[in-house]
């Protein structure tokens, strides 16, 4: 076999091989690139980032105010605190500790932020700014209700003994708090709205 006939050889199998490549298995479904409708992937992850940044903002918030009013800058870590250490966290001033509740209000903001995040885009994605705002706002209080007097109320003093985040958190300042986040959330959405590629 001439050297002719072995190239030409060789780019019909690699031409087959590619054009089985390009096939794709009997009954299963093409992958679709950029994804059509709503990516919720896309939203999870978005709403976690979002999340973190409106939980950051909250706590510096609470950090500020705090300061203001003459108390710890870290009181409401020292209350969040209560839930897995109880009374004690009360006066802890250990920065190790202290830091460690700072990731966990972090991770809950990520958490509520992924729900927050999803009702927006999914139902009021094209709502005016003043519905968003008034969506939004109602999210944050209902977050507020939901976590302190429908679980943490009972399930703190029966897991802990005592009932410190709803007793040791001021109702303006809890509701506020949430309210923040909430505010945040809508104000950096912006930052994480799916534009879907141009296909050429």
């Amino acid at each position: 076999m001439d050297a002719q006939e072995r190239a030409r050889l060789i780019r019909e199998h690699l031409d087959a091989i590619e054009k089985l490549r390009g096939e794709e298995a009997p009954g299963r479904p093409k992958a679709q690139w950029p994804p059509q409708g709503y990516y919720l992937l896309w939203h999870v992850l978005v709403g976690m980032v979002l999340g973190m940044i409106g939980a950051t903002v909250s706590l510096m918030f609470n950090i500020v105010g705090s300061l203001l009013v003459g108390q710890n800058p870290l009181r409401l870590i020292q209350v969040y605190l209560t839930f897995p250490m109880g009374e004690r966290a009360l006066s802890t001033e250990e920065g190790a500790v202290l830091f460690v509740g700072c990731v966990l209000y972090l991770t809950t903001g990520a958490i509520y932020g992924i729900h927050f995040h999803l009702t927006i885009s999914a139902f009021f994605d094209a709502a005016t700014h003043r519905t968003r705002f008034l969506v939004g706002s109602l999210i944050g209080l209902g977050l507020w209700v939901v976590n302190f007097y429908l679980l943490l109320s009972w399930l703190q003093p029966l897991l802990f003994g005592g009932n410190w985040i709803v007793r040791e958190v001021p109702i303006w300042v809890a509701a506020l708090t949430h309210l923040v986040f909430a505010w945040t959330m809508l104000l950096v959405d912006s930052w994480g709205r799916y534009q879907r590629p141009l296909v050429t």
